[in-house]
């Protein structure tokens, strides 16, 4: 029966090793030999922590959680050293392990290298990602097939989105594959600056030109020279700036104050707002021959909540950012969380998702990111989502908002209330999901 036992594990693809109650390794397969690179003869009668070095052996150790609690634990991300003293991750499912007589004798772990799958996910992300910009959507991508050809023109750019959906990443993307790349890329927030000052901030002023002018100050498009000028929120500028911006756009040339001469610009102008241009030309609050200048061409950001299909790929991203920003090592996010997330509507698009998850890393002390560490403004009403193992996400949002309408006796306008979503967000999730609703 042992020399089965020893047959039957060591022909599994996935490391497995058992510890007595004193965590001291008493079996340990030749996938475990190779994954950690340790021999069995070395391993045996050694502690786990000795062995395996991994990231949640000191003070979270999954195996002492499974032998206290007396439930396994699922998949958990985790690193470990090598015995060359490489850092490799894997994830890990505990089980207690017991004899005839049901008495537990010690646990079991089994662990699968992660190295492959997370080098086939870089290689992946390769292919959904432009520059910092991160998608897979349809709409994106199609966007990222035209940004080089976008870039390499020195047509005027107008960027139009809803706040947070990465207006200034995309222009900064193409600034940076433009021909003007090695040139400076200038930001002006028009929204940040008062009428008073914005015509100084954008064209610069001579001395003398008002009474604290002691010398000359370069404005931002002389700033920008040889590179690209990036006016942000160019929505909200006055009409008296408008007719300014026209003129620069016409004849690239500008004014600065009390200049009794014109100064030539080759700065690249991209432009971005999250207003309905079309819609102030119409209440005559944005002049419409400025709008044809700026719409030479277009590009149009869906929000989030039209790509929710980017969301796990951005969360992944914001997790590996935030670990090197605060030297943490969170290893991932929990189902339960994801199934939050994928939930909320995200009005605050990737600039809301982005702030959630630093969010989580300023509460969450563990290997993982749970729900309990996400912003009280993006968990239901209804609290902590009942989630089974297994499920995928699709599954779990079928499953969390088909709850939610017996909750309100099939009401859309209450569910949608519950869920924080807008009615017609819910009317197309319960189709897309294909929710039986009663007649």
């Amino acid at each position: 029966m042992q020399k089965r036992y020893e047959i039957i594990l060591n022909s599994i693809a996935d490391g497995v090793y058992t510890v007595d109650l004193d965590w001291r390794i008493t079996s340990f397969n030749q996938a475990a030999e190779k994954i950690t690179g340790i021999s069995r003869q070395e391993a045996i009668g050694q502690s786990c922590f000795e062995v395996l070095r991994s990231s949640v052996c000191e003070k979270n150790c999954i195996l002492q959680q499974t032998l206290a609690t007396g439930k396994p634990i699922v998949n958990m991300p985790v690193y470990i050293i090598r015995a060359d003293k490489s850092r490799i991750p894997i994830c890990a499912t505990t089980a207690l392990f017991k004899d005839s007589q049901d008495k537990v004798m010690g646990g079991v772990v089994t662990f699968r290298d992660l190295t492959a799958l997370n080098e086939l996910k870089k290689e992946l992300l390769k292919q959904h990602s432009f520059g910092d910009i991160i998608s897979k959507n349809a709409k994106m991508l199609n966007l990222f097939a035209t940004l080089p050809q976008i870039a390499q023109s020195r047509s005027t750019v107008l960027i139009e989105g809803e706040s947070g959906t990465g207006k200034e990443l995309f222009a900064r993307a193409v600034h940076n594959n433009s021909l003007n790349r090695n040139g400076p890329f200038i930001a002006v927030n028009c929204a940040a600056l008062p009428d008073t000052l914005i015509e100084s901030e954008l064209f610069g002023y001579k001395a003398g030109a008002f009474t604290d002018a002691k010398k000359d100050k370069p404005g931002r498009f002389a700033q920008a020279h040889n590179g690209t000028i990036f006016l942000d929120e160019i929505g909200d500028v006055s009409p008296a700036i408008q007719i300014r911006l026209l003129r620069v756009l016409e004849n690239r040339e500008y004014e600065p104050l009390g200049a009794i001469q014109s100064t030539p610009t080759n700065a690249r102008v991209v432009a971005a707002t999250h207003r309905n241009l079309e819609k102030l030309i119409q209440e005559d609050k944005f002049r419409e021959d400025l709008y044809y200048r700026l719409n030479v061409v277009n590009i149009l950001l869906p929000p989030l909540a039209e790509r929710k299909e980017d969301i796990p790929l951005l969360v992944n991203h914001f997790i590996r950012h935030f670990n090197q920003l605060t030297e943490k090592n969170v290893m991932g996010i929990s189902r339960e969380a994801m199934a939050t997330i994928m939930l909320h509507n995200w009005p605050g698009n990737v600039r809301e998702l982005e702030n959630a998850i630093e969010h989580a890393f300023v509460i969450c002390q563990d290997k993982l990111i749970r729900i309990q560490h996400l912003p009280d403004r993006i968990i239901p009403v209804n609290g902590s989502l009942e989630i089974t193992e297994g499920l995928t996400l699709k599954e779990i949002e079928k499953r969390v908002i088909k709850a939610a309408l017996r909750r309100n006796q099939w009401k859309r306008m209450a569910t949608a209330k519950e869920l924080d979503i807008d009615k017609n967000t819910l009317r197309r999730k319960i189709t897309r999901l294909k929710i039986a609703v009663p007649q």
